[in-house]
């Protein structure tokens, strides 16, 4: 079958390559692939950008749905035709101390799809049964797929984020998952959502504002007066909660001006540079910071009633769709900005409505 496979640790090295379906385990489910999201980490990896150990030549790929094509001989729970999605933690340690307590996604040996063990970038892939969620009845496979990068906003946003009901919540990095964060900060009832990018993210602010954000503001125009934009937020002495999914540490130095005192950032956005500034604000204010990754079944259970009911939908972020043969197109499109999220179809279009 063809998979796009990242086969060397150099820039653009990634290809579409043949390889034998995978064959299953007692206990994997073989899932025949109609949808996968093309991830920033997948892009950071085309480019030789990434910060996290890569087990090449892998199998890129883990944010996918798909049809239950077989199963293991001990897998009970799921029979082939129904449609699934899956959660990224491919391999844990269920004796450790983390799994044990449901923190299966804080293992420290956990190895994810993608990079760790083969992806979902090709016809068909070979999942664990316990990382598998049935897919509402429906509910596409495009916005189906689309559940891990909801449940990682979910994560951030609803779990580590004391988002109340008329909280002033700022957003920072208008990426996917930031777009995201600003539509769960919608959901849990914040008041005002503010959500900040570069002057280059224009348009996607522009959607921001059009789905999710009550306001836009630039990097660019926050830097000429920070101390008024600050005050511009809820009642004058900054936002309750900062989500920053930019990465970058001078977004981390931004959020800690614009957070009111007592008030909660939460990081969810990766960047390797060191900070580089004092974080002498952050005790002035006794500022709560909170790091966020990846997500939990309970997690992935609620994204998908919440995109079931209607009440989530992620489809304002997703710019193209796209065969497994034209992903150079997407991983290219992501990377200068024309696409915010694209996704690819290893069989062809798996819903009549995409």
């Amino acid at each position: 079958m063809p998979a796009l496979v990242h086969y060397e640790l150099k820039p653009k090295h990634c290809e579409i390559r043949e390889i034998p379906i995978p064959k299953i385990g007692p206990s994997d489910v073989l899932i025949r692939t109609k949808a996968v999201g093309i991830c920033g980490s997948d892009v950071h990896q085309y480019h030789n950008s990434h910060s996290w150990k890569v087990n090449i030549p892998v199998v890129l790929g883990h944010e996918f749905g798909g049809v239950v094509e077989a199963v293991g001989t001990d897998v009970s729970e799921f029979a082939p035709g129904e449609r699934v999605v899956s959660e990224t933690a491919a391999v844990i340690n269920a004796a450790s101390p983390f799994s044990r307590t449901g923190a299966y996604h804080l293992d420290p040996s956990r190895l994810g799809f993608g990079y760790g063990v083969d992806g979902a970038m090709a016809p068909f892939v070979k999942v664990p049964a316990r990382c598998l969620h049935r897919v509402p009845d429906g509910l596409d496979f495009v916005r189906a797929a689309l559940t891990e990068p909801c449940a990682v906003a979910y994560q951030a946003t609803i779990v580590n984020s004391p988002i109340e009901p008329g909280a002033v919540a700022v957003v920072i990095g208008p990426g996917p998952i930031g777009l995201l964060c600003a539509q769960m900060a919608k959901i849990a009832g914040a008041a005002e959502v503010i959500m900040v990018g570069l002057e280059r993210d224009r348009p996607r602010l522009d959607l921001a504002l059009r789905h999710f954000a009550t306001r836009i503001a630039t990097v660019e125009e926050t830097a000429a007066d920070p101390d008024a934009f600050r005050k511009s937020l809820g009642d004058g002495y900054g936002a309750d909660v900062i989500i920053d999914a930019a990465g970058a540490s001078s977004a981390l130095r931004s959020a800690l001006d614009w957070v009111r005192p007592g008030g909660h950032i939460t990081k969810v956005g990766w960047g390797p540079q060191p900070l580089g500034f004092s974080l002498d604000p952050l005790v002035q204010k006794a500022v709560t910071l909170q790091g966020s990754f990846s997500h939990t079944w309970a997690v992935w259970e609620r994204v998908l009633r919440l995109m079931s009911s209607g009440i989530l939908d992620p489809m304002p972020i997703v710019s193209k769709t796209a065969p497994l043969e034209a992903w150079q197109d997407g991983f290219d499109g992501m990377t200068n900005g024309r696409y915010v999220k694209a996704v690819l179809l290893p069989n062809g279009a798996p819903d009549a409505d995409v």
